[in-house]
């Protein structure tokens, strides 16, 4: 679920891209070999398999109180995902599963499963900077959205690319434009930057801590942070993760959700 979000999202404190005053020349030329579109689905399925289980920490911070949570989560295929808080103690149990356009959150102090309507869907998840709604769409970049190269050169040191996508015609999709920032030597992710409807920067999505998970290399460290409120921020750490694992359809059911 979270790293669903992560590249919408779904899926910070570094590098946000190149000034808004840069002039930039758009471009469809490849990459490496690769055109805008492949570049896009690549940070699209960076995340994605047939099924995950992961375990990881996420701490958010904001402007009057920090907390940080243990979580273990399980997904398949694009309809399905739980997770679960296993840290801190007051907290642990809680529980949201996702089911196609569907979330229920079971709380364990009252015991109850809850099912949100959707005037909650705009709300934060779990006191983070992600909303319920992010959880549940499943946009595209080369999609639901135009796109160009419309920057290339160097950030420290590291040669980046970035692909300007604007929303097609019709599209159900929330943000006025998405900059994805890759770095060129193997596409992976640095950065994602979402505007609103008046092309004002929203918030940041930035990735770092790349390491290996059984066959891929994926960013550990995912910071969202926004806009309007720069010392705020959610991170999350991927500390443990594993692709295509045998999971049974009841894992992800109203039953086992307030076991």
């Amino acid at each position: 679920m979270i790293t669903t979000i992560a590249f919408m999202l779904a899926t910070a404190g570094a590098a946000l891209g190149a000034p808004e005053s840069t002039t930039y020349t758009a471009s469809t030329e490849p990459l490496g070999g690769l055109m805008p579109r492949q570049i896009l689905d690549r940070v699209d399925d960076l995340f994605r398999g047939d099924s995950s289980h992961g375990r990881m920490t996420m701490r958010v911070k904001t402007a009057h109180w920090s907390r940080e949570l243990t979580l273990e989560e399980w997904s398949k295929g694009k309809e399905k995902s739980l997770v679960r808080i296993r840290a801190p103690k007051k907290e642990k149990g809680t529980s949201t599963l996702k089911s196609g356009n569907d979330i229920w959150n079971y709380l364990p102090k009252v015991k109850r499963v809850i099912k949100l309507p959707s005037s909650m869907m705009g709300d934060s998840w779990m006191g983070s900077h992600f909303t319920n709604d992010d959880l549940v769409k499943e946009s595209r970049m080369a999609d639901d959205y135009d796109y160009s190269i419309t920057f290339r050169g160097e950030d420290g040191g590291e040669k980046v690319t970035e692909v300007t996508c604007v929303p097609k015609a019709g599209a159900a999709v929330v943000w006025g434009k998405l900059v994805a920032r890759v770095r060129d030597r193997d596409i992976m992710p640095l950065a994602v930057r979402y505007y609103n409807e008046d092309l004002k920067l929203a918030r940041t999505m930035t990735f770092g801590d790349f390491r290996n998970f059984g066959n891929r290399s994926i960013p550990a460290r995912t910071v969202i942070q926004p806009a309007d409120k720069p010392k705020e921020s959610t991170e999350v750490i991927q500390e443990e993760l594993e692709f295509d694992v045998a999971l049974d359809d009841s894992l992800f059911s109203l039953r086992n959700l307030s076991r």
